[in-house]
């Protein structure tokens, strides 16, 4: 056979095997790529032996060789399609409505928990959920509370700044939501206020920089002293069992008066005394009182005509005391180990 003819015979039988090829698998595919279409592939000799073509032949031995090229292509494309329609890889015996095997779950943390069952206690009798910025004024998280500017909540040891604009920071407590309401809705307002809080603490097993806090606050015509004595006493009950009593001893907030601190008589002894308790029978929740008149009238609500009163504590000290946990930075590591106690609740 002529050398002119060999090489148009070369290409006809390239062009053969192309037509014909088939893959069954992954392998079989990639090797049609490199043969073909690869970098070295076979179709550069087929290019390059055109220099031994008589000039009258080369348009149409180009023309042959360029076909070719075009219809690997297209056959890679072909094969491509057809392998992913026809993946061996699954025989068929993968019955795909079989429950997916989950290798270390977690469990819900204890922190939604201890959530959870507060939003359903204080929902239940009437009150609603309200969520306000973790990103706040200076306004709203310390002027509208009864805290002036010279106030020791303000220290800059306590709060975060926002080092370009100091009269914007990141709250302190869920109060700034409380006000954010009264200034938006007239009385009564019933809200329970969640979220995560913020101030400049030195991170060790009893405190930490962010913490979550939720803030009650009742305000209607005639709300006295004993309405919210009575709302703590409803909350102790269906958190720690309806033997529990509690108690109001005095104390100070800004943005109360009067204010106190709650506690609850205790849980794990039943009031005889424990380590829990410090031996003193009673464990402290957190603080209450009546809404400052002051409070009132920043947010524009006739302090005359309306009173009300605001309870606040941290979710975190309540899943210490109702868990045991003894180190609450326990709650921001994301420890499978430690979600997993919580997973039967």
């Amino acid at each position: 056979m002529e050398p002119v003819q060999e090489q148009f015979s070369v290409v006809e039988g390239l062009m053969e095997e192309v037509k014909m090829y088939s893959v069954t698998n992954a392998a079989e595919l990639e090797q049609f790529r490199i043969r073909f279409l690869g970098t070295k592939n076979i179709l550069k000799d087929v290019f390059s032996a055109i220099k031994n073509v008589p000039n009258e032949l080369k348009k149409e031995y180009g023309q042959k060789v360029n076909e070719l090229k075009l219809v690997a292509e297209n056959k890679f494309s072909e094969l491509e399609q057809q392998f992913k329609k026809t993946d061996k890889t699954d025989t068929g015996k993968t019955d795909i409505s079989l429950p997916v095997t989950i290798k270390n779950p977690g469990a819900r943390h204890p922190l939604t928990i201890i959530r959870e069952e507060l939003v359903d206690i204080f929902t239940r009798i009437g009150y609603s959920v309200v969520e306000g910025p973790e990103i706040e004024d200076d306004w709203h998280n310390f002027t509208a509370l009864g805290m002036p500017e010279d106030h020791p909540a303000r220290d800059m040891q306590d709060t975060f700044y926002v080092q370009t604009n100091p009269a914007i920071l990141l709250r302190t407590h869920t109060s700034n939501v409380q006000i954010r309401v009264m200034e938006e809705q007239k009385p009564p307002i019933r809200i329970i206020a969640l979220g995560r809080t913020y101030r400049n603490e030195t991170i060790s097993a009893r405190a930490h920089c962010t913490f979550h806090q939720i803030e009650l606050l009742y305000i209607d015509e005639g709300v006295t002293f004993a309405d919210m004595k009575q709302t703590l006493l409803y909350l102790a009950q269906e958190l720690y069992g309806a033997e529990t009593k509690i108690r109001l001893r005095p104390s100070y907030f800004p943005f109360t008066e009067p204010s106190a601190e709650m506690d609850v008589s205790c849980f794990v002894c039943g009031g005889k005394g424990c380590a829990i308790c410090k031996q003193s029978g009673w464990v402290e929740i957190g603080g209450c009182g009546m809404v400052d008149p002051v409070v009132l009238e920043n947010c524009k609500i006739d302090s005359e005509k309306y009173t009300g009163f605001a309870f606040g504590f941290g979710l975190e000290r309540m899943a210490i005391l109702k868990y045991r946990i003894n180190d609450i930075r326990l709650f921001s590591e994301n420890d499978l180990r430690f979600l997993k106690q919580f997973e039967h609740l």
